[in-house]
């Protein structure tokens, strides 16, 4: 997450320190940043120049006072561990101008307790960014209410002018949006497993035929209006009360998990892997691409029509 993060700032012109505990998590990143630069050259989204430039605005550490050194904006995406967080923002609060927006890419804590021990909690907010970070448009941006709204409009401008779309919560949930609806989602179509109406792929090529090509350009609510609301009334009355209401994990997802069957880290999870998941990751990657070139194109003939009124 880190290094698609910091790839989107420096192609948006911005400086960008990339800290790592490990020397081998530094060339890690600069190989995957570099690849992830020369695909987008390859498909005409960036000239071999502005990639070179892009990696030239890119410096990697193992130190982090180095790192945070005169820095306006901070990215944490370090483990989701509380204490680690803690640890990691008293020395960063120790340095840094007060200035200095701390933002983090969790999806785990609340601010409440990431700004427990912090001297500045009106800076903190949270930028949910989604993995591929330097491919999925979206980013959720979180406060709470110790948040200075100064901070959270520089941050949309800043998450904007890299090319984000970024969405304001107006409150903190357990979750923020994606999430919840993609595990409202999941639950149903576990459920749909369960009772044997559907296998895990069937229901993947139902959703990537329907929900996956319409949202796409087209959101659910948006969907809606345009399919008429009376029907959705009707849909929702006769479908909602069948759903499934269930708090907990499905069985079989916990024996999968007990038996290593983990996904693309152990090559077995749904489907099978033999390469640790590198050609579904490289295709998946590559229908991104594709349709993140569609979109940015879309948006600039939109402008090109409003420019031309």
């Amino acid at each position: 997450m880190g290094h698609g993060a910091a790839q989107l700032f420096a192609q948006a012109g911005k400086n960008v320190r990339i800290r790592a505990r490990r020397e081998t998590s530094l060339e890690k990143a600069r190989e995957l940043i570099t690849n992830s630069l020369k695909i987008m050259v390859e498909k005409e989204m960036l000239t071999q120049n502005e990639m070179e430039k892009t990696l030239a605005r890119i410096t990697y550490t193992t130190d982090l006072l180095e790192a945070i050194q005169g820095a306006d904006f901070i990215l944490e995406s370090i483990p989701e561990v509380l204490e680690q967080k803690l640890e990691t923002y008293e020395i960063i609060e120790s340095v840094v101008s007060e200035k200095t927006i701390i933002s983090s890419n969790t999806s785990t804590f609340p601010l409440e307790e990431l700004t427990q021990e912090a001297k500045h909690p009106e800076r903190f907010i949270i930028t949910h960014f989604f993995n591929p970070p330097q491919l999925v448009p979206i980013v959720e941006i979180v406060q709470f209410e110790k948040t200075d709204e100064k901070i959270v409009n520089t941050t949309y401008d800043l998450m904007k002018e890299i090319g984000k779309s970024p969405v304001v919560l107006k409150k903190e949930i357990t979750g923020f949006i994606v999430n919840r609806v993609q595990v409202a989602m999941l639950r149903e179509a576990f459920h749909l497993m369960e009772m044997g109406v559907a296998t895990a792929e069937d229901i993947d090529i139902a959703m990537k035929g329907s929900m996956g090509f319409k949202w796409a350009f087209c959101g659910p609510m948006e969907s809606q209006d345009l399919a008429g609301l009376q029907t959705t009334e009707a849909m929702v009355g006769n479908i909602m009360k069948d759903l499934s209401n269930t708090r907990d994990v499905p069985s079989f997802l916990k024996e999968m998990v007990e038996n290593d069957q983990h996904g693309i880290r152990t090559n077995q999870g749904f489907y099978n892997y033999d390469d640790n998941g590198e050609k579904a990751i490289n295709t998946r990657d590559d229908h991104f691409l594709d349709l993140l070139k569609l979109q940015i194109n879309k948006e600039k003939k939109n402008k090109t029509i409003s420019s031309s009124k």
